[in-house]
């Protein structure tokens, strides 16, 4: 007689959590989830069963080239504040920002320039146009400066030194509304690991390996996983929750 598999429900939920997430999750996030949902499981054992079911994380090395818009010194040049002392227990306290592109298949480029909080690695604001224009950097800047407004401890926002980052208006600014500035040293893609970071799990979980598409097909792929990636992917180090609910956790806890 065939014998009944005692992980059949396991099994069906670990393959739907899979494609949930299409198909970037590896075991360890698989476990976290399933145990956010009260579901109990040895980590190894999920390991287990998605090599049985051949439910393998793909993760692409592809590099794609950097978005450079250093120019040499063309305004202010701030110190590093921040000096890869990225982690804080205050939300809204660090904020570091930066601009990467992506090709479309019409020819065209698509620059991104995303604001995150250090705190939780929310994106709490970002642009995209289809040239790097200073617009693109304050825009979410604006937005940003909004949200970070009623923060009970002055806020820092750190850059490269960009053009965009050391325009007149970029810096009025953050003196404007109290903001202290700091910038990664020249060449130095260390100083801002956290963005860099982002800017690679965005590429390897949405475009590399993907066909190339239109300017507003590309655009629209990059909203919905940014909201993805703020609401539904968990994170490890944020005692796997997203970083929404990190927030929100912490909020509840402090009131």
């Amino acid at each position: 007689m065939k014998k009944e598999n005692p992980d059949q429900k396991l099994e069906e939920c670990i393959q739907s959590k899979f494609e949930e997430h299409g198909g970037n999750y590896g075991y360890r996030r698989i476990c976290l989830e399933l145990k956010q949902g009260g579901l109990k499981v040895n980590h190894k054992k999920v390991q287990r069963i998605m090599t049985k079911l051949g439910l393998k994380c793909e993760k692409f090395s592809r590099k794609s080239r950097k978005y450079n818009s250093y120019k040499g010194t063309v305004g202010t040049i701030a110190k590093n504040r921040i000096n890869r002392r990225f982690h804080t227990s205050v939300c809204h306290q660090k904020l570091t920002t930066d601009i990467t592109e992506f090709k479309c298949s019409d020819g065209i480029k698509l620059y991104l320039n995303p604001i995150m909080d250090l705190f939780n690695g929310e994106i709490l604001s970002y642009g995209i146009s289809m040239r790097p224009t200073l617009e693109l950097a304050l825009k979410p800047l604006e937005e940003a400066l909004e949200i970070v407004k009623e923060s009970k401890y002055r806020t820092t926002v750190h850059s490269d030194q960009g053009w965009h980052y050391q325009h007149k208006k970029w810096v009025k600014k953050l003196k404007e509304n109290k903001v202290f500035q700091s910038m990664s040293r020249k060449g130095n893609c260390l100083d801002n690991s956290p963005m860099e970071s982002f800017f690679g799990i965005l590429k390897q979980e949405m475009y590399y390996g993907e066909p190339k598409c239109s300017f507003e097909d590309l655009k629209k792929k990059i909203e919905e996983h940014i909201f993805y990636y703020n609401n539904k992917r968990i994170k490890k180090k944020l005692a796997g929750m997203s970083p929404v609910q990190y927030r929100i956790h912490t909020n509840q806890l402090a009131a």
